[in-house]
């Protein structure tokens, strides 16, 4: 899993409320294993007509924000049905982060679990941000993950709230996987004394 420190990019306004899974990756789309190629179809319902085209007045079809890599979003981002192909999309399109003032539970643990980090805030500084996202590709935020803040264009910081041992995972770039083998030497420790204990097992 790639690592994440520290993020500077383009920060695309998404001011809806109760943005769900299924918006984020259609039900259609969840036949694939592979973490991958599920970026063309983020958003796709809201992206695209019944013909494919692209609509040109969804957010991220747009100049300013066809390379954004952090989406300003309304309340209870990632709600509704649980599916891991959520934060796959998001992340094989290029989000690395979304800042909003509530995730639902099991997105919000998807994404730490596959490299994209999800940032609370309080109201008004989500406000100020989207409004700050809003200037198009001047509005380029940074996200700190050491130092646990996002800093606005005008310098403004805010400062959010990371569970330690996701934070560390996330610097290191450990998924579930990393997490165990980075254990590796207490493992083997474990079993080699059970095995001396516990001959016969």
């Amino acid at each position: 899993m790639e690592k994440f420190t520290t993020l500077t990019a383009v920060a695309a306004p998404m001011p809806l409320v109760n943005i769900d899974t299924d918006m984020i990756i259609p039900k259609q789309f969840l036949k694939t294993i592979h973490r991958s190629g599920l970026g063309k179809n983020l958003f796709d319902e809201m992206r695209f007509d019944r013909e494919g085209n692209e609509i040109s007045d969804f957010v991220l079809n747009q100049p300013a924000y066809r390379n954004a890599e952090i989406i300003v979003a309304g309340d209870n981002f990632g709600c509704g049905s649980s599916r891991e192909h959520a934060p796959w999309a998001l992340l094989d399109f290029g989000i690395r982060c979304v800042i909003s003032t509530s995730f639902a539970d099991i997105f919000f643990n998807n994404c730490f679990k596959n490299g994209i980090l999800p940032v609370v805030l309080p109201e008004d500084a989500v406000q100020a941000l989207m409004d700050d996202a809003r200037n198009g590709e001047n509005a380029r935020l940074t996200v700190d993950l050491e130092n646990q803040k996002v800093t606005a264009p005008d310098g403004t910081e805010y400062h959010f709230d990371v569970d330690p041992t996701r934070k560390h995972n996330l610097l290191n770039g450990l998924d579930d996987i990393g997490q165990t083998l980075e254990r590796g030497a207490a493992i083997d420790a474990f079993e080699a004394t059970a095995s001396q204990a516990r001959p016969w097992v």
